[in-house]
């Protein structure tokens, strides 16, 4: 049976002369920072004191003994070896980060130049010592622009020239940490007569059965020798014989349980396990998890223009989704345990899809294992973000490499839908003044439109591909055309108010988004002993999109008095237009189901403390934002349009009730009332009209529309015109619970718990209390409840000033 030596212990990292300690998996900086040689990048400015880490070789080093000791099959389980012993020797690294050469004995093994990737090398009857010289990603980055030519792109730095995770060089919510090192495990491999090699798995439903159909290849020590390979799923075995290096086997699996999307029934997942064997002793083991379902991408034309709706069982699905960025600037940190938690955040939130972004990485294994236990869509971008990128060799054939890889790789995972190009590359081309600039030049249009389609088409054909985000679907309309296609919303924000959400109906969003700072407990650790401004110097280094604060101040101002000298209101008021505004997006366009079928905010997660478009902060704390997508992406939501209350029910089951409409003053009187009958089908939306004399007049009305316990507000004039009262309420404490209780109106109403305690969490975000209301929050990791506290960590609007 193939053994499995990890190669984690003993290494070290050359610095000046020097042998620090390293660990593998992991990255230079964060070894020269547990060295502390260099300070935390994530606090104050000390990015900026690191700068000079992505610009010098690396290498690691460790001692490669003749024998070992330790025997792990990949399976998780201990197997035995011929009593003549193993016939090759592997040495395997998973992911090396980026441009390596590797030596033993000083003997080369190979160079490599690309992150997302793994490789292998033979060293039967070797041992000494190992090492790893990283280049500067910057030297290999110059180098090949120097041989291909210059490529335009959204940023300054060479990412478009290498194959390595293109945020690292810095992004407008990331810091630039040109990471090097050994990324990702590496391990011994030993075993004889064969291997698997690679394992590809189509996995099906026909007519009510689970069809698994596995593609096996294998690497041969012994030509001759005669191999087969038995396959066994959900209590179903086969046997299928290998040709040379090949062969195939086919498993039916009688009234498979399907595997479902969160919100749309259960997450099923079958084990599969195929052993290789030789003359019925067994060699090699693989194993997965695997689930039943179909996925389908409805492209087709309508009076409207051209959709984009993924059908998954034959359900057409609304997809309420994230971006999803690399939760580390270093991604060697991100445990099992960490994705678990952010990916359960998003569940949590009422998310169904996540979007791997394309400047990131193809994520491990741990991502999408999570991903298929909680059903989460996955929509899958290929590493190619914001740039042109050369299509000549030496990058041709590493795209390729890599995809194949990396396709074939995540194939299991029934959470994986769709495989996507890149992110705004064929729109930068007719937009961004690329055309004239590359005057001919290959920029990526190859890849996307021939190289990756053709290598998903022969390798997965169980799974769409669409050629870019945003992508109209062909060059007869433009790549970010709202009726076709998918569609990325950035006038808003960078010019628009978002209000101007309302004024178009995209076919599917998949890209749209507002700005705030994180926690204020996220800020102090990270500016600790800095005096908080929106301007002071540490917020500014933590500001990295391009006149970040200013859009945030014109943003606000279109809504409120700007608080000028006052940050923790503006912390507060920033923090609840960045909600405002993804509701006003979303709750636009899940009305117009099914026009629009999906929208995506950008983005989930942060990976590091920052001001951003994130809902969950860089240290893991829920912005404002993300407990508003509990409300948004809730299965029934409520949401007032033009003199009417649309009815959004993505739920399986028809929704029938009464709708009861109050206009009221803000001093909350009752000006008006009704109770209206309504009715929404399965997946559906209803339309109930607003009457006449209920539409509020002026700064001085708002409308509250409620239905089994949930509701929705309109108030028709910004925030700065609104004579709001002077918010009194009562507090009261108890052990894991605030009770506010309003005596006036008091609109969103926020309890940042993080100053309670930083790690204190509430249960809720912003909540608006009529006369009379109250709500009891739910506080976690706050062990000395006082009311007195819990006021001051309370913020509401208030007469503008």
């Amino acid at each position: 049976m193939l053994q499995a030596t990890p190669l984690t212990e003993g290494w070290i990292l050359r610095h000046e002369g020097e042998a620090l300690p390293a660990v593998v998996p992991g990255c230079v900086h964060t070894d020269l920072l547990a060295a502390g040689v260099i300070p935390d990048p994530f606090l104050g400015l000390g990015e900026r004191e690191v700068a000079w880490v992505g610009r010098r070789e690396w290498t690691y080093e460790t001692d490669l003994p003749a024998s070992y000791e330790t025997d792990l099959a990949p399976s998780g389980e201990t197997g035995l070896l011929p009593s003549d012993g193993p016939e090759q020797t592997d040495l395997v690294f998973d992911g090396l980060d980026t441009v390596a050469e590797i030596r033993l004995d000083g003997r080369l093994l190979g160079r490599t130049r690309n992150m997302h990737r793994s490789y292998r090398f033979d060293v039967t009857g070797m041992s000494g010592r190992l090492s790893v010289r990283f280049v500067s990603a910057y030297a290999e980055a110059e180098a090949v622009r120097g041989q291909l030519g210059e490529r335009p792109a959204a940023y300054s730095e060479p990412y478009q020239y290498l194959r390595k995770m293109a945020c690292s060089f810095g992004w407008d919510w990331g810091p630039t940490l040109v990471t090097a090192g050994i990324w990702r495990p590496v391990r011994i491999e030993r075993w004889s007569t064969a291997r698997i090699a690679r394992v590809r798995p189509l996995v099906s439903v026909e007519q009510g059965v689970g069809v698994v159909q596995l593609a096996v290849e294998v690497e041969r020590s012994r030509v001759e020798a005669p191999l087969t390979v038995e396959a066994v799923v959900g209590g179903v075995r086969a046997r299928a014989a290998i040709d040379k290096a090949s062969g195939e086997v086919r498993l039916e699996v009688p009234e498979a349980r399907l595997w479902w999307p969160r919100g749309y029934g259960e997450q099923p997942l079958y084990d599969v396990e195929l052993t290789l064997l030789h003359e019925d002793r067994p060699l090699d083991v693989w194993r997965r998890g695997i689930g039943f379902r179909t996925v389908e991408l409805d492209r087709s034309t309508d009076e409207h223009g051209s959709g984009f709706c993924l059908v998954v069982n034959g359900e057409r699905i609304f997809a309420r989704g994230v971006n999803w960025i690399p939760d580390d600037v270093f991604p060697s940190r991100i445990t099992r345990e960490r994705y678990r938690e952010r990916l359960g955040q998003a569940a949590a939130a009422g998310v169904d899809l996540v979007r791997i972004w394309g400047g990131g990485i193809y994520e491990s294994e741990d991502f999408y294992d999570a991903c298929d236990e909680l059903g989460l869509l996955v929509w899958q971008d290929f590493p190619f973000a914001c740039a042109a990128y050369p299509e000549e060799q030496p990058l041709r054939g590493e795209v390729e490499a890599e995809a194949r890889e990396n396709v074939v790789r995540l194939m299991p995972h029934p959470s994986l839908v769709l495989w996507n190009g890149n992110n705004e590359n064929l729109w930068g081309f007719r937009d961004w003044g690329w055309e004239a600039r590359l005057a001919g030049d290959s920029w990526g249009e190859g890849y996307y439109l021939g190289l990756l389609p053709r290598v998903v088409a022969e390798l997965d054909p169980t799974r769409p591909y669409t050629a870019g985000s945003p992508w109209s679907g062909s060059w007869e309309h433009h790549p970010n055309d709202p009726a076709h296609g998918t569609h990325h919303s950035w006038e808003v924000w960078n010019r628009l108010d978002y209000a101007e959400y309302r004024s178009e109906v995209p076919r599917f969003v998949a890209e749209f988004g507002w700005q705030a700072p994180p926690a204020h407990a996220t800020l102090r650790r990270a500016l600790a002993g800095e005096e908080l401004a929106a301007d002071s110097p540490g917020m500014l280094h933590h500001q990295k999109a391009e006149d970040g604060n200013g859009k945030l101040r014109r943003g606000l101002e279109r809504h409120f008095a700007f608080p000028e000298g006052d940050f923790d209101r503006w912390h507060y008021l920033t923090q609840v237009n960045q909600a405002r505004a993804v509701a006003a997006g979303i709750e636009h366009w899940r009305s117009h189901w099914p026009v629009c079928a999906g929208t995506v905010v950008w983005q989930l997660n942060d990976c590091w403390p920052v001001t951003s478009w994130a809902a969950v902060d860089g240290d893991g704390r829920e912005k404002p934002l993300y407990h508003e997508l509990r409300r948004l992406y809730a299965d029934r939501l409520l949401t007032v349009r033009e003199r009417e209350v649309a009815v959004v029910n993505q739920a399986g089951e028809e929704w029938a009730g009464v709708l009861r409409l109050r206009r009221m003053s803000v001093e909350g009187a009752v000006l008006g009332e009704t109770d209206l009958e309504f009715r929404a089908g399965r997946r559906a939306v209803a339309e109930v009209p607003v009457p006449d004399e209920l539409e509020p007049a002026g700064p001085k009305e708002f409308l509250v529309a409620d239905a089994d316990g949930l509701r929705t507000f309109h108030f028709p004039s910004p925030d700065r015109e609104i004579p709001y009262p002077r918010p009194e309420f009562d507090v009261t404490v108890a052990p894991g619970a605030v009770t506010v209780t309003a005596r006036t109106l008091v609109r969103d109403l926020l309890l940042q718990a993080d100053r309670l305690h930083p790690d204190a969490r509430a249960d809720r975000g912003l909540v608006t209390l009529l006369p009379g209301e109250r709500v009891t929050i739910g506080v976690s990791g706050w062990e000395t409840p006082d009311a007195e506290a819990a006021r001051s960590a309370l913020y509401c609007m208030e007469p503008s000033r």
